[in-house]
């Protein structure tokens, strides 16, 4: 299925007023996704957040990908309830398994919710889908229910940009190879894509253990438990900082000012995790630089007003 051509510069023009949104988080995976997702519900008056979707991982902290995934899931409970928010109806288990290169969708709450939602509201308001782990939750949507690529706008931040050497980091991005058959298919499929690369944009997003004692441990329940989170990802704070990759697509969604874009063809992406550039393509939007500065003050000054 593919869209029209007006339509789909439409969807990715920086989006004004209150957006409808989805958050798909790996969100034990790190410690990212939770300064993301408190970010998000700091932000009702930008972003009204449906629903949040636990996402496949595997790593050293779980024992398979459905282990990751319900890790993530009761990490999220946990944030919720550090902020006074209930989970009844807004936080939905992913899949179990990777889509792969068989390219096959996976079946999920998650799945079923997001398929549900992006068939329903305002045609002209589109439902972004803020994806900040393997897309292995959107691709399983997109495989099942391809006619909703003109009800979304996928906002992603996975991958090392174009430009970044690939010698560099011989393993690439987390987020990529988790699912590199998820992915393809979200690459192919003509969807609206924010793209988001993390090295080397997202990677400017970083803060240091003095920064989070300051500003963010002394608030509330929930600032207690992201400084925790925080300062037990290493054990030597000495000249140290901490990336905070996931914070990067949400500054986008925020304010587009934070995060400069522009438009380009979409790349392919072969099984290496190899960029093929081809400019007859659709069009994408690529961030090409995050600023981190007005995006952690944003993060910092919503979190005090909301404890104090």
């Amino acid at each position: 299925m593919a869209i029209s051509e007006s339509l789909h510069l439409a969807r990715l023009a920086p989006a004004v007023g209150r957006l409808r949104m989805v958050l798909d988080s790996d969100t034990y995976n790190e410690i990212d996704d939770q300064f993301a997702l408190v970010q998000v519900l700091l932000s009702p008056d930008r972003l009204n957040l449906e629903a949040i979707y636990a996402t496949p991982f595997h790593n050293a902290r779980s024992d398979s990908p459905g282990h990751g995934m319900e890790l993530s899931y009761h990490e999220i409970l946990r944030v919720l309830a550090r902020m006074g928010v209930s989970d009844t109806g807004l936080v939905h288990r992913g899949v179990t398994e990777f889509v792969g290169f068989a390219k096959e969708a996976r079946k999920a709450e998650a799945v079923d919710d997001l398929i549900s939602r992006a068939r329903t509201g305002e045609s002209n308001q589109p439902l972004y889908v803020l994806a900040i782990g393997a897309l292995s939750n959107v691709a399983s949507a997109i495989l099942q229910a391809p006619d909703i690529i003109d009800r979304i706008v996928i906002v992603w931040m996975g991958g090392n940009g174009p430009e970044w050497p690939r010698h560099f980091d011989q393993r690439g991005d987390f987020n990529l190879k988790q699912d590199i058959g998820a992915a393809q298919v979200v690459l192919d499929s003509g969807v609206p894509l924010v793209y988001i690369a993390a090295m080397p944009v997202a990677s400017n997003l970083h803060c240091s253990v003095p920064e989070i004692e300051k500003y963010v441990e002394p608030h509330g329940a929930i600032g207690a438990f992201l400084a925790m989170r925080f300062k037990e990802y290493s054990n030597n704070h000495v000249g140290w900082s901490k990336r905070i990759w996931d914070m990067a697509p949400v500054g986008w969604m925020l304010n587009s000012d934070w995060a400069p874009s522009s438009l380009m063809p979409t790349p392919m992406m072969s099984d290496a995790m190899e960029w093929n550039m081809q400019a007859n393509r659709h069009l994408m939007r690529y961030v090409g630089y995050v600023d981190r500065d007005p995006i952690m003050r944003d993060f910092f000054a919503k979190l005090v007003s909301f404890t104090t």
